[in-house]
């Protein structure tokens, strides 16, 4: 069962924002005439913090991203959606 946009009158569950395909930035740095990549990691449409560098910085991030999004919810703040959920099959 997929996540559907809420009707008019309900608001969504945590479901429905744990399902949105938030954009991912990850930012490269040149040094020495090197580039190292991942040099910045983030969500930017959350306006989240980035994570250091670091292949375990996108579980990492994922991670934050659900901590917020519950630390959301259950303040009953606004959580920000920059596209809708993704479908699962």
């Amino acid at each position: 069962m997929s996540p559907s946009a809420p009707e008019p009158e309900a608001a969504p569950d945590l479901a429905y924002y744990e399902a949105v395909p938030y954009l991912l930035v990850v930012e490269s740095v040149e040094r020495g005439g090197e580039w190292l990549r991942p040099s910045t990691l983030s969500f930017p449409a959350a306006s989240w913090r980035p994570l250091p560098p670091a292949v375990e910085a996108i579980e990492k991030l994922e991670l934050s991203r659900r901590r917020l999004l519950r630390h959301l919810w259950d303040r009953g703040a606004p959580i920000p959606v920059p596209r809708p959920p993704l479908r699962r099959a």
